[in-house]
């Protein structure tokens, strides 16, 4: 018997999240029956059903995007905006693992297995993930200083990041910075240089853990293997 948000979530309809929303608003039934409690146990003859669609297992598929700028991280839009799901032609329910803005580009795995997802996300298993930022202004040594230790970013410490100024531009008045952090709260990355006085003008995800965009254009994708999938489990794992 397991937690019925897991479940959903294992079957790849949503991420464990967005199954606790569909819980608590009356979507989700067990063999007819609506359930609003989180953490109600289900078996593996109990037929689940989510938003009118009973749940089957499906093959698990693992989509590495280089996400371009002007496109939603999300399955759906109501303004009808492109989403990162329109990028990939798939017949499986894939979702986005975290969350990069509308105008930041760069690193994007998406997923229909609910159990990654959510272990990439948890900020207790601290998987690096690596920014490269183009500023407003040259970063100081005591602002460098400020970032590795930690930010105040609404009313919450940041935990200790890595920073590594790659180039400067004195002319234009603008720096290229490396920005290393295990965390993904909302806009985090503008947030912590925006406290350091130094306005965000570009924005790039180049890393997750030991994944790259090597090979992948801007828009382009790619699928995971096997081996990486494994090693992305480990990664988490070695972290408990």
């Amino acid at each position: 018997m397991e937690r019925i948000q897991k479940v959903i979530a294992n079957y790849g309809y949503c991420s464990r999240r967005r199954a606790e929303e569909l819980l608590v608003s009356g979507k989700v039934k067990v063999n007819g029956q609506v359930i609003t409690k989180l953490g109600f146990k289900v078996g593996t003859k109990d037929v689940i059903e989510v938003e009118g669609h009973i749940l089957e297992q499906e093959e698990k598929e693992y989509v590495l995007l280089n996400k371009p700028r002007g496109v939603i991280t999300t399955t759906s839009d109501d303004k009808n905006r492109k989403t990162v799901v329109d990028l990939i032609p798939s017949n499986k329910r894939l979702y986005p693992v975290g969350r990069l803005d509308y105008d930041t580009t760069g690193l994007l795995i998406l997923t229909n297995d609910g159990e990654l997802a959510n272990l990439l996300m948890h900020p207790k298993y601290k998987i690096e993930k690596i920014y490269v930022a183009k500023i407003k202004g040259i970063l100081s040594v005591a602002s460098i200083k400020m970032l590795e230790k930690g930010i105040l970013i609404d009313g919450v410490k940041t935990s200790k990041a890595k920073v590594k100024v790659r180039r400067i531009d004195k002319k234009n008045n603008t720096s290229i910075v490396e920005l290393t952090i295990h965390e993904g709260k909302n806009h985090q990355v503008k947030k912590m240089f925006s406290a350091v006085g130094h306005e965000v003008l570009k924005l790039k995800r180049e890393n997750l853990a030991f994944l790259t965009l090597a090979g992948l254009k801007s828009g382009e994708y790619r699928n995971l293997n096997k081996k990486e999938v494994k090693k992305l489990y480990n990664e988490v794992l070695n972290r408990k």
